[in-house]
């Protein structure tokens, strides 16, 4: 047998130390971080020389993947290697890593010493001072041994030789890059004598009373100062407390002491239960407002520092988001306790994922295999003994996406024995024998309002009315995965939190996900997995986060904000009526400022007293008395914090609404001569050439969008894109048949088709003068032929303008791109935006920058007129230096380049963009059927003198 036949063993490891609670301690702590010689072998034997005086350095934590060696690969769901368990490639990259240090001065010589690794991918062993110690498979977990006795002062060597591919790579098919090598902290622990090794908080909540009992392997003393609390370790005490949640994250700072050592203990009382079919926390119900976390960097992979930790859980709490799902592995532990500090639900889930059994029909999945059982039942331990003391974990997740098998029922009875504190979540399974909570992944909107009434039939394998059927039908419902945010999207996120507040048996979501896992390529731009010369792979589909690789937030994340804030404000009837979507705290922590806007431009401002409005109340104050206006006038009231917190400062919005005091009236029209207008037409096309002195071309019919992401459905499943691009959509041809002029119109009849097709759409297009300086534009649209069941991307007119305008107003929803299902964020106003800036850089280019229910549109460039476009009453634009069939042809945003013109389309109606990537089809409401449409615009021309003349503004 080799001496590397551990790779390939059903084992998880060996020589290490029983997995124990994380903690942070006043013992001597030595971290290995840093600079660490490397070398990089093509197979599993490693490095054959062993002076590694040569070698080159790495730091360490790290993936070498993203230091220059060999290559990131990404995959969705199939294995990168042969499907042949336990076996691996012969062909498997081995790092072998040195770390020559001394101990420093002061550390006690005779005290027993751990050695720490917190995350090494996939496989490691490690020998310290010539001393083989073992190996540890579970990329994601923590392993330790014990180096007593093995250190000198000066001049240890520690080695590690990392796998890139071993057995434990078949239990790790999460939906991410793989990365192998040392990428969480390596660190020297000294553990005093008769220290506590490993210690259990239990600390419940009930009626304003905290229970506290501090278990632990050794004796010692626990206090909580801010409490009086001293009691030895095993005793329980009962004090008045403010207990702990996400929106409250009340913690109690003390000490843990025994044998010399001080370990900090933050406490949160709470108490986790499930009553009635739902999921209370503290006696009441809590709705999570999730995300699905994966640990990525563009640069550095999931070897995260805490300050990038932090950020994510700043922008989280800043866009209301209360809740992580770990998907699919634990987090880094620095990540837990700032959950615990800040306030974040998480739900902790085990590093298991087999999906890519699927190719073997699930033949030989390592659930249901005996051989594999010790090792999936060391993931579940590790797990639980790590993370078992954090208030934030609130639920224990077995794993995701690895079918059904005995070996969950083995686990979930383990963790139910350890901590039945938790309950358990595991959603393949759909007996849910093992899992506490009804869970699938990206329902419809219909089979989730179904789920909600407890209505859903039974999932396949279940028997109807069968006891699996009556459980599963009486648990709480967990929506693990939904909302598919890759590319421009998700769409209906307000319909889908509508109906998760409907019904008492949610008790939340998890949109996915937080962040793309785009890695920075050489040119500085993002590699998708695409991008890699390897099969299988995963192409974009890395790409579908919440916020882009550099964590700029996305518009669906700003969407997603709008669709859970936690007050909601609705401005009707003479009211303000508040409805407070908190689930734990009243509104005290939030001030009401209110803002009268006359189209678009703030004419009074004030603030409202705040009622007070327990969790999930529902209240109103009286609206300040505002008079009509000129124009549109819209009261909006602002929830802003009152003061400072830990995550955002005074001020910060947390909830806005709007209503419409009163309605602008309807402009005068002005009639007049064409001849005297300020259009001008070419009279053998009745194209429009010129309006006053702007060069125009068009405008010509467009219904063509770059397709989005969830354009393209998954799978060959709800495929849009191709739809449209078999009819043709994509290559209309224009044709005028004829131009007439009738009284003071313009009447251009034509026909739009693609080639091939015998289909197209019939468009008249009437001109007639509306004063001195604006011609209004009315169209109509009939289909002929057999459309089938094709739908629209768009429907509107495109129009080419002088390169020269730079800069866009407008009134109506803003600031934001928005669409027919993804508006909610965009609030309605007078906005400003360079035209440069109003394209969102999708790392995919596809559609974007759409704005919706726009009153009115002005383009200014330096030494050109405005030029004005109002609607009647209102139309949809984007704006932007390149076509749509440009934006179509790029595959990297560095492909787009800025034309000669400006194009400007002016849309009737856009398709919504929904989340079919990797979930159900585009709702019909939000689709654009092919039928007969009409629709009417005013173009306007003004000069700097009377820009007030274009549109009224």
């Amino acid at each position: 047998m080799s001496d590397f036949a551990y790779v390939e063993s059903y084992a998880p490891g060996e020589g290490r130390r029983r997995p124990r609670a994380d903690f942070l301690s006043d013992a001597p702590r030595l971290s290995l971080n840093g600079d660490w010689r490397f070398r990089l072998s093509p197979t599993a034997a490693g490095a054959s020389d062993m002076d590694d005086s040569g070698w080159d350095r790495l730091r360490v934590p790290s993936h070498w993947v993203l230091e220059g060696y060999d290559r990131p690969l990404y995959t969705n769901t199939a294995y990168p290697f042969p499907l042949d368990p336990p076996r691996v490639p012969a062909e498997n990259p081995t790092g072998d890593y040195r770390r020559h240090f001394d101990l420093p001065a002061g550390w006690p010589p005779d005290a027993r010493a751990v050695l720490r690794f917190q995350g090494v991918d996939s496989c490691a062993r490690v020998w310290l001072n010539g001393t083989s110690l073992g190996h540890s498979k579970g990329s994601r977990l923590p392993f330790e041994f014990d180096v007593t006795g093995l250190l000198r002062p000066a001049g240890n060597l520690l080695a590690v030789r990392v796998h890139r591919w071993s057995s434990g790579s078949y239990l790790e098919d999460q939906d991410m890059w793989w990365l192998p090598g040392i990428f969480r902290d390596v660190e020297l622990l000294a553990r005093p004598d008769g220290c506590v090794d490993d210690f259990y908080v239990h600390a419940s909540y009930l009626d304003g009373q905290g229970t506290l009992r501090v278990d632990a392997d050794r004796p010692g003393t626990v206090e909580l100062p801010e409490l009086g609390v001293r009691v030895p370790t095993g005793v329980e005490v009962t004090v008045p407390v403010e207990p702990w949640s996400a929106e409250s994250p009340r913690l109690y700072r003390g000490t843990l002491t025994a044998g010399g050592e001080r370990i900090a203990l933050a406490v949160g009382f709470r108490t986790v239960s499930i009553v009635d079919g739902r999921l209370l926390v503290n006696g009441v119900p809590v709705l999570f407002r999730g995300v699905n976390r994966h640990e990525h960097d563009p640069d550095r992979g999931r070897a995260l520092d805490r300050e990038t930790m932090l950020r994510d859980v700043v922008l989280m709490k800043r866009h209301h988001i209360n809740a992580v799902r770990a998907s699919h592995y634990p987090p880094h532990p620095e990540f837990l306790r700032l959950c615990d500090e800040y306030g974040l639900w998480v739900v902790d889930e085990c590093d298991i994922e087999t999906h890519g059994f699927i190719y073997a029909d699930w033949r030989g999945n390592p659930p249901d295999e005996p051989a594999w059982r010790d090792a999936l039942a060391d993931r579940i331990e590790r797990m639980v003994e790590r993370d078992k003391n954090h208030p934030s974990v609130v639920v224990w997740s077995l794993g995701n996406e690895s079918g059904a098998g005995a070996a969950f029922g083995e686990a979930s009875r383990w963790i139910r024995a350890r901590d039945p504190s938790r309950p358990i979540h595991y959603e393949r399974d759909r007996t849910y024998r093992h899992s506490d909570f009804a869970s699938v992944m990206y329902p419809s909107l219909d089979d989730l309002d179904a789920i909600g009434r407890r209505e859903e039939p039974a999932p396949e394998g279940v028997e109807p009315g069968s006891p699996d059927d009556e459980r599963r039908r009486g648990l709480p419902f967990l929506l693990c995965e939904y909302a598919h945010a890759m590319g421009n999207g998700p769409g209906s996120l307000v319909d889908y939190q509508r109906i998760l507040e409907a019904h008492e048996r949610f008790c939340g979501a998890f949109v996915w996900e937080w962040i793309d896992h785009g890695l920075r390529a050489p040119d500085g731009g993002l590699w998708h997995g695409g991008d890699i010369d390897h099969r299988p792979s995963g192409g974009r589909f890395c790409l579908d986060g919440l916020l882009f690789a550099d964590r700029t937030p996305s518009p669906g994340l700003a969407e997603y904000a709008k669709a859970i804030e936690p007050v909601e404000i609705t401005v009707a009837g003479g009211r303000v009526a508040l409805r407070n979507r908190y689930d734990v705290v009243d509104l005290s922590h939030l001030r009401l400022e209110w803002t009268v806007e006359d189209g678009g431009v703030p004419v009074e401002s004030g603030s409202l007293a705040v009622p007070h409005l327990p969790a999930r109340g529902l209240g109103s104050v009286a609206m300040p008395v505002v008079p009509a206006g000129r124009s549109e006038r819209w009261l909006t009231v602002r929830a802003v914090l009152a003061t400072d917190t830990a995550w955002a400062p005074a001020g910060h919005e947390v909830a806005w609404g709007q209503g419409l005091i009163s309605a602008a009236a309807p402009a005068p029209a002005r009639r007049g001569s064409l001849d005297r207008g300020p259009a001008r037409f070419d009279p053998r096309t009745g194209e429009l050439v010129r309006l006053g002195d702007l060069t125009v071309a068009g405008p010509m019919l467009d219904v063509w969008r770059a397709p989005v992401e969830n354009d393209l459905g998954q799978g060959g499943r709800n495929n849009l894109a191709q739809a449209w691009r078999t009819v043709g959509l994509d290559r209309m041809l224009h044709r005028v048949d004829e131009v007439c002029v009738a009284d003071d119109r313009l009447v251009v009849r034509g026909r739009s088709a693609p080639a091939g097709r015998a289909l197209g759409l019939r468009t008249e297009l009437v001109w007639e003068p509306a004063g001195d300086h604006a011609v209004r534009l009315a169209v109509t649209v009939e289909p002929e032929g057999d459309w089938a069941d094709v739908t629209l991307p768009r429907l509107g007119v495109r129009l080419a303008l002088p390169a020269g305008l730079a800069r866009a107003t407008w009134f109506g929803r803003g600031p934001g791109e928005s669409y027919v299902d993804s508006q909610a964020a965009a609030r309605v106003g007078r906005f400003a935006a360079d035209i440069d800036a109003m394209q969102t850089p999708y790392p995919w280019p596809q559609e974007n920058g759409n704005h919706v229910r726009t009153r009115w549109l002005e383009l200014t460039g330096p030494d050109l007129p405005t030029l004005g476009v109002r609607g009647d009453p209102w139309f949809d634009f984007t704006v932007r230096r390149w076509t749509s069939e440009a934006l179509d042809r790029a595959t990297k945003p560095s492909d787009l380049h800025a034309s000669d013109r400006v194009w400007l389309n002016v849309d009737h109606a856009q398709q919504g963009i929904g989340s079919a990537s990797c979930g159900p089809a585009l709702p019909d409401r939000y689709r654009l059927p092919v039928a007969p449409y009409s629709f009417t615009t005013v173009l306007s021309v003004c000069y700097s003198s009377e820009r007030h003349r274009c549109t009224g503004s």
